[in-house]
């Protein structure tokens, strides 16, 4: 049903659809990280990442 109604969209439909869908998708991922973050569940990559940065185990960008 939806992959019809997509199929049916003109270039421009399509383009601006396209566009949309990004910046929701985008939207979701911002709002996941977020939670994720709040719970505590990337504490443990944050932990990491300080302990390697403090030991010296780091490349400058």
């Amino acid at each position: 049903m939806l992959e019809r109604e997509i199929q049916l969209l003109s270039r421009d439909e399509l383009t601006q659809f396209e566009r949309w869908f990004a910046e929701f998708k985008a939207e979701l991922w911002d709002k996941q990280i977020e939670a994720d973050a709040k719970a505590g569940k990337l504490d443990k990559f944050a932990d990491e990442a300080i302990a390697q940065f403090q030991q010296g185990k780091f490349k400058k960008l």
